[in-house]
């Protein structure tokens, strides 16, 4: 009686008319704007309050219910959606994500996953050589940024430790000696390295930041002074966390000099990669990654400028041996016998256990685009913010607050009147323009003043989309003046 709700071969039609079904309904609610503007309650009173019904309904009655997700989702395709690390996804990786979820391989044991487990394997070995880890390196494929921050540092805090102390965090958790440890990176590092040390027991003041020169890279000198006095205090460097592309500015760390810096203390490189690791595949700018080669560990993030939909991510180590700190065996999952036979079982370098087959749409999409498209896509939105920038530079309603690395764009918008408050100007104007539906912009806070901020994710737009984008900004600052 319940052959019909799952796939199988027996069942082909069922899936096929329910897939198509449900493409429709998609494609018939997408939005046309950035968002609808609902407010978190009016949102709730659509969902309704039962969430489990006693009764069995049909597929079409559902997908009516599901319209109003669909409708009031944001629009990452939108080109006024713009304001985080969220990229529209590619076609060939939807498909992909349709493979995936139907097939609902599990990348924890080989048995569990056997031909997704040998494609991420050779996917690694492929991140690993595009970033130029010797022989000897190994990767993951993570949930993302924050996944694989953490994984970089609890390695260099549990091979610090073994190193230093000839101490087993795995076995007997943290040592007495753990208070002296510290992570350091610069003040525009990713708030998950603070967070990283506080859920690994060192806590957030254990996080020394580094200073910034005025395009928002970490300062090495700073770097080396501190380093030094931590020496002198008798304190451990665990790690410095090296950042290629900042979340505000897109800023790229010096990495050649952060790693010979930390090479010079002792201390593991991590550096965050997330945003800026695809300019891997750039065809004009892969020379900003100069050094990356020299990490301990590096974190990639595949749903932020590869296109790739939420969540994928990956995590590369120089010295795949050091995932040692993370192994454990279980009898009816991946045992010891299994290593010795060569059965892959991925479990024994992953945080987590089950695990979603992410590689295959990393994978399709790859093998759809090619190399050479995928960095014209890269190099495109690079275009794209400098276009912004010179705009906005030359607006007087506006002040550009840097010049873009990335695809990161930080400005103000400027009160035409003086007793005005730009700060609480700007940020009433950009709620204002994201309760309209008009656009999803990003908003930050440099040198206390709050400020708007354009992320270039999406290569199909146009320059003139943005015109009329800082057009509309200006249009609606003003009218809020005028209000």
């Amino acid at each position: 009686m319940f052959e019909s709700e799952f796939l199988s071969p027996s069942n082909q039609s069922a899936y096929r008319e329910a897939i198509a079904k449900t493409v429709d309904a998609l494609l018939a609610a997408l939005p046309t704007r950035p968002y609808s503007g609902k407010s978190a309650a009016e949102l709730r009173a659509l969902i309704g309050s039962d969430m489990l019904p006693s009764g069995t309904s049909s597929l079409t009655d559902v997908l009516d219910r599901v319209r109003p997700q669909i409708v009031h989702s944001q629009a990452v395709y939108h080109p006024n959606t713009i304001a985080h690390l969220h990229p529209p996804p590619l076609i060939a990786s939807l498909a992909a994500e349709l493979i995936s979820a139907s097939l609902n391989q599990s990348m924890d044991s080989f048995d569990l996953g056997p031909m997704a487990t040998v494609l991420e394997l050779a996917m690694c070995e492929w991140l690993c050589k595009e970033a130029s880890l010797p022989a000897g390196a190994d990767a993951i494929f993570t949930s993302g940024g924050t996944q694989s921050n953490f994984m970089g540092l609890l390695l260099a805090r549990d091979a610090c430790v073994e190193k230093h102390w000839s101490w087993s965090v795995q076995k007997r958790g943290l040592p007495p000696e753990a208070s002296r440890m510290r992570f350091l990176c610069s003040e525009m590092a990713h708030f998950t390295v603070e967070k990283s040390a506080s859920q690994l027991g060192l806590g957030a003041d254990a996080v020394i930041k580094i200073r910034t020169d005025d395009k928002f890279r970490m300062d090495p000198a700073d770097l080396a002074a501190r380093l030094q006095q931590m020496t002198q205090e008798g304190l451990v460097a665990a790690a410095v966390v090296a950042t290629a592309g900042t979340t505000d500015f897109g800023s790229i760390d010096p990495l050649r000099e952060t790693a010979q810096l930390a090479r010079q203390f002792g201390a593991w490189l991590h550096i965050d990669a997330a945003y800026g690791s695809a300019l891997l595949l750039s065809n004009l700018h892969r020379n900003l990654l100069d050094g990356i080669e020299l990490a301990d560990s590096i974190t990639v993030d595949f749903h932020k400028k590869f296109w790739q939909p939420i969540s994928c991510g990956a995590f590369l180590l120089r010295d795949g041996e050091q995932f040692k700190h993370l192994r454990l065996h279980a009898d009816y999952l991946n045992p010891e016998s299994h290593e010795e036979q060569g059965i892959p079982n991925l479990v024994g370098k992953s945080l987590a256990t089950s695990r979603r087959f992410d590689a295959l749409k990393l994978w399709m999409s790859f093998q759809a685009m090619g190399r050479v498209k995928f960095g014209q896509m890269v190099d495109r939105t690079l275009e794209l913010a400098v276009h912004a920038a010179r705009r906005i530079a030359s607006n007087p309603a506006l002040e550009l607050l840097h010049e873009p690395a990335l695809a990161c764009v930080v400005f103000r918008y400027v009160p035409a009147h003086a007793q005005s408050d730009p700060d609480t100007l700007t940020a009433l104007l950009r709620q204002r323009l994201f309760e309209r539906g008009v656009a999803i912009i990003g908003h930050t806070r440099v040198h206390g003043r709050q400020c708007l901020k354009f992320t270039c994710m999406n290569p199909a737009i146009s320059e003139a989309d943005l015109d009329a984008l800082l057009d509309e900004i200006v249009k609606q600052g003003r009218d809020l003046e005028g209000s």
